[in-house]
């Protein structure tokens, strides 16, 4: 540590001048590269010294760097940069501080006594139960609250004051989050929310207000939420308010749910099959498997079926999903009938031979996850919890890391009963010897935990990724801050812009991977409706990683529609896999980096499907 300390010190003393190289990024300044490399490392005393220098643009970057490090041994000397004579220092240091959190941080955040948006969501995430009483200035400061459980009736009511449309659409848009995330019990912001969800003219405050809603069971928010599945053109309000149809009587909402199977928006329907699936009861098996039979979206029949299948387990309809799964092409939708079974023990033979001998892993991993379903199935009998264990045993010694992490997580399920009948756990620690990290981490983190379990320790060994991709600064200097991305999909093109000189690690990560044509015949593996599109997996399940990882890098960018994130299994854990928001994500903000965003074709985006092809990822050279 002494070394790099010294290495900084060196630094500050060569770079002492306001003047910096002209440049197509932040990084033609080598004490940019120093400080963020310091930041990629996570070598807080080096960065601190920084905190001192004369060039204001430095001490800025050395305090933006604690928001991804979140070291509270920082917390003091990021204090004192709360009283900098530059405000971008200031802003950059209330920002880290928000991400470090503590009690200790809000002190000085509020002895600070600053106004502007990055001060209120700090305070927001900072602040003690105690504390957050006073809280009620800003509605994005409630929400931030809202988010750590920590919102009670005083704030709901200071929420409604926001939600009136005499505020700008930011102030709305942070208080319908907070009814959307916040307390269940929200009954006094009903008129508000329901005058919001039906008629606010921005859309992103529409369908959190929709979404939130669920939260109240009145027959008016009810009607409210049938018209706005009928009538909102944005397929997302219909989406979310699909949604919270969820949280009423199904014999009162079965009609506009069955209607929005129909929604010309795939995504709709999708949300519909989906809310089907926790709410359908007996009386709606038959029109379960018409509606199933009748659709031609996969997606929506796999859904479908198990709705059925919820509803009451049918032995002819289980061999007819069988019987639709082998003749499926699209692996997709061979997975997605594979997961209709879970509600089917009955058929844990056929799905059982899927895990064991199918090469295909987004088929493998769902064979598990539906095995394990149905080991939690009420239907589930005790004399097959030998046969269950046996094929779990043997699906182990394969190399799947999906399957391992997966079949881990119920074994270590005391409400399954394994530890009472397993003798002998050295196949857990076989199945180890077949993970690495970083490659495998997800994979890992229950194992461990399985193992720990068995062994009866509270504690199991902590799954942590270390530093060993460090970012490529030659390459970093020759992205322009501008730089755009061409994807072609096999349904059109999106373009996005890189934002380098915010997280120059992703960003040369991606371009290496792109260069190298990684992208290049993957799938979407992931869609959720009025959520996000993911690819970048090279499994194509969601469990797929290379023998590398990178560090997270975030910034006070807030996630909107379009906004390009790194998915990760936790703090440091990036890799190969990306996503695109369909509309504002907050409480991704701070959670995932953002290396993009786009500039156009998100009608591309939002028309993408689970299965839908990565053709290439190209720069645009201009």
């Amino acid at each position: 540590m002494l070394r790099h300390v010294f290495v900084a010190a060196v630094i500050l003393s060569l770079f002492s001048c306001e003047k910096r190289i002209s440049s197509i990024n932040t990084f033609s300044d080598e004490v940019f590269v120093h400080i963020a490399d310091f930041q990629d490392r996570r070598l807080s005393d080096s960065l601190i010294l920084f905190f001192n220098h004369e060039v204001a643009a430095y001490r800025r970057a050395a305090a933006l760097a604690f928001g991804s490090i979140q070291d509270t041994s920082a917390i003091d000397a990021l204090g004192r940069l709360l009283h900098d004579s530059d405000t971008t220092v200031q802003k950059a240091a209330i920002v880290a501080l928000g991400q470090t959190g503590g009690t200790k941080a809000f002190q000085l955040l509020i002895q600070a006594n600053f106004s502007n948006a990055e001060y209120y969501e700090a305070l927001g995430k900072t602040a003690s139960k105690d504390q957050a009483i006073s809280l009620t200035e800003n509605s994005w400061a409630l929400y931030r609250l809202a988010l750590r459980g920590l919102a009670d009736s005083v704030h709901v009511t200071n929420a409604i004051r926001f939600l009136q449309p005499a505020n700008n659409t930011d102030s709305r848009l942070g208080a319908a989050h907070f009814f959307n995330r916040g307390p269940t019990n929200i009954d006094a912001a009903e008129e508000a929310l329901v005058k919001s969800a039906t008629s606010d003219p921005s859309v992103f405050v529409r369908m959190a207000s929709a979404q939130a809603l669920r939260k109240i069971k009145s027959k008016t928010v009810q009607l409210a939420l049938n018209e706005l599945v009928k009538l909102d053109p944005d397929y997302r309000v219909r989406v979310n308010a699909v949604r919270a149809l969820q949280a009423f009587p199904l014999n009162e909402t079965i009609e506009i749910i069955f209607k929005a199977l129909n929604d010309d928006n795939n995504n709709v329907a999708i949300a519909a099959s989906e809310v089907a699936i926790q709410v359908t009861t007996t009386e709606q098996y038959s029109a379960l498997v018409q509606h199933a039979r009748g659709t031609k979206h996969w997606r929506v029949k796999a859904n479908l079926y198990e709705a059925a299948l919820a509803a009451t387990s049918h032995k002819e309809l289980t061999e007819e999903i069988v019987h639709v799964c082998n003749d499926a092409e699209n692996p997709y939708e061979k997975a997605a009938l594979i997961s209709a079974l879970r509600n089917a023990p009955m058929a844990y033979t056929f799905v059982g031979e899927q895990l064991l001998t199918s090469p295909v892993p987004v088929i493998r991993s769902s064979a598990a996850s539906a095995l394990v379903g149905m080991n939690k199935h009420k239907l589930f009998e005790k004399s097959m919890q030998d046969r269950f264990l046996a094929l779990y045993q043997k699906a182990l010694q394969g190399q799947d890391p999906a399957v391992i992490g997966t079949i881990a997580s119920a074994l270590l399920d005391p409400s399954l009963g394994y530890k009472g009948i397993i003798t002998d756990y050295q196949f857990l620690y076989d199945a180890k010897q077949k993970l690495s990290l970083p490659k495998d981490n997800e994979a890992l983190q229950p194992l461990e935990q399985a193992i720990a379990y068995f062994e009866g320790r509270e504690k199991h060994v902590a799954v942590k990724n270390q530093f060993n991709h460090p970012i490529d600064w030659e390459l970093v200097k020759t992205i322009p801050s501008d730089q755009q991305v061409k994807i072609t999909t096999s349904i059109g093109d999106i373009v996005i812009q890189l934002l380098v000189d915010e997280a120059p690690g992703s960003v040369a990560n991606f371009i290496q991977l792109s260069s190298s044509g990684y992208f290049n015949g993957k799938n979407f593996h992931r869609v959720v409706p009025n959520f996000v599109i993911q690819g970048g997996c090279n499994r194509g399940d969601g469990w797929g990683s290379e023998d590398y990882s990178i560090r997270s890098e975030f910034s006070a960018r807030r996630y909107k529609e379009g906004s390009v994130g790194m998915a990760s299994a936790g703090k440091d854990t990036e890799g190969t896999q990306w996503f695109i928001t369909h509309s504002p994500t907050p409480h991704l903000d701070g959670r995932y980096t953002i290396f993009a965003e786009v500039i156009s074709g998100m009608d591309v985006v939002h028309r993408i499907a689970v299965g839908d092809e990565i053709v290439s990822v190209d720069l645009i050279h201009k």
